[in-house]
């Protein structure tokens, strides 16, 4: 009877230590792909500013739309957590959206080369933002099954382990863009 209870002793402990085991590594990706999502949105960040002075040559009387991307550009610097960048984040795509959205009116301005290459190179980082997103937000969902699923929600629990939110478009974002002149 003792070595029954030893060995069902010693496979509850296996078990939680294989669950914790897998919570952290399922932790530890969900934090490596939001890092990913940072590293993008400091690329897009160094950027920004390069794109507006080229603009601001084309369309001096746009201030406010500048302002605007640049505002949100220092948002995202002073944010200290999470749900502030994620707030300034789409803040800044709603901006820079607005700015591409200007340009249309500007055909000395779709035609410099410069600006193209900065337009090209912000496309191809807000596409590896998506892509990031898309692969945080699998990671959080991964790890937020397994610390709300029986029984390594018991686990969880026992170590602490907090479900994380997931990272979605703002309300900003989900506006059509307007433009005035």
């Amino acid at each position: 009877m003792l070595w029954i209870i030893l060995i069902v002793v010693i496979l509850i402990v296996m078990y939680v230590i294989s669950v914790y085991n897998n919570l952290v590594s399922l932790r530890n990706k969900a934090d490596d792909q939001y890092s990913q999502i940072d590293v993008e949105l400091k690329r897009r960040f160094d950027l920004v500013p390069n794109l507006v002075e080229t603009v601001k040559g084309y369309a001096k009387h746009e201030k406010e739309t500048l302002e605007e991307v640049m505002q949100a550009r220092n948002s995202y610097v002073t944010a200290n957590d999470m749900a502030g960048q994620l707030k300034a984040d789409g803040e800044l795509t709603h901006a820079i959206s607005k700015l591409f959205a200007l340009t249309e009116s500007y055909p000395d301005l779709k035609a410099n080369e410069g600006f193209n290459n900065l337009q090209n190179e912000l496309s191809e980082i807000e596409q590896k933002i998506v892509y990031a997103r898309g692969f945080y937000n699998d990671s959080v969902m991964k790890l937020n099954n397994k610390i709300q699923m029986f029984p390594s929600n018991l686990v969880a629990n026992m170590f602490g382990f907090k479900k994380r939110d997931y990272f979605e478009a703002q309300a900003s974002e989900r506006e059509n863009v307007k433009v005035k002149f």
